[in-house]
């Protein structure tokens, strides 16, 4: 049986960038909103040298379409990978559409791909620096756990105030909580599960983000590296956390931000 990684995001520019660090040998199963994106996409990869890369559209919000791409990867071989890149930044969404892609979004996703994983199945789950901005102890912490609670946005509406930015640092804090959480149960399974916090990437998220956000040009002045992330520095972490060579790795993040969270401490 053949390899197969799942990513969501899979037009973005991590998405893609991670697609190419992994075995071009593998297949693909991209996953995203938009069909036009996602062919443009396949053809791309098709040009540098992967032959098996298939995609699907998929609401990661809506359960029935995870549902649906889980059908998909189990059909195509066994899933080596599901790498959750597919997130809103603070200027593309409000505080609720924030909350539900980034949280709830990565809680449906792992609670579907759960019941394919296997031994040697990694699942990455990309976070953000933000998530480490904001105290990991809190009223909150136990909420950000359980992102599948119906009640999530009325349970987090004290603590992000409808604020998108505030929503954003909250959900990606709980995704390093939920990746913790759930080290054990992946565990049972001979399965991985870990995050990946990048700093400021120059991806089309990141830039949008760096021309409209004070903060962002703020923190990218206080970069030990002095510089931007790029995609590919990213897709070679997610490789590595992938790999065998990661194969006692679980339940923990990965910075990579150029030391900026570091130095910000």
């Amino acid at each position: 049986m053949t390899n197969v990684h799942v990513i969501t995001g899979g037009t973005g520019g991590m998405g893609k960038a991670i697609a190419e660090a992994l075995n071009k040998e593998d297949i693909f199963l991209l996953a995203d909103v938009n069909e036009e994106r996602l062919q443009q996409t396949q053809l791309e990869l098709n040009d540098k040298g992967m032959a098996h890369v298939h995609y699907q559209t998929v609401d990661i919000t809506d359960q029935e379409n995870v549902q649906a791409l889980v059908q998909k990867a189990d059909s195509l071989g066994e899933l080596k990978s599901i790498i959750n890149t597919a997130g809103l930044s603070p200027t593309m969404a409000d505080a609720e559409r924030i909350l539900d892609v980034n949280l709830k979004g990565t809680g449906i996703i792992l609670d579907a791909f759960y019941e394919i994983a296997q031994r040697g199945t990694v699942a990455v789950c990309i976070s953000s620096m933000s998530g480490h901005m904001v105290p990991k102890e809190g009223p909150y912490t136990e909420i950000l756990k359980t992102p599948l609670a119906k009640d999530l946005h009325e349970k987090m509406e004290p603590f992000n105030q409808a604020n998108a930015g505030t929503a954003y640092s909250l959900s990606k804090l709980g995704v390093l909580l939920i990746v913790e959480d759930q080290a054990w149960k992946w565990g049972q399974k001979g399965a991985r599960i870990v995050s990946v916090s990048p700093g400021t990437i120059n991806t089309p998220m990141g830039r949008q983000e760096a021309s409209q956000s004070e903060q962002m040009k703020v923190l990218l002045e206080k970069t030990p590296l002095q510089r931007e992330g790029e995609p590919t520095e990213i897709a070679s972490a997610v490789a590595f956390l992938v790999s065998d060579a990661a194969s006692y790795i679980t339940g923990t993040d990965l910075r990579v931000d150029g030391g900026t969270v570091a130095n910000l401490k």
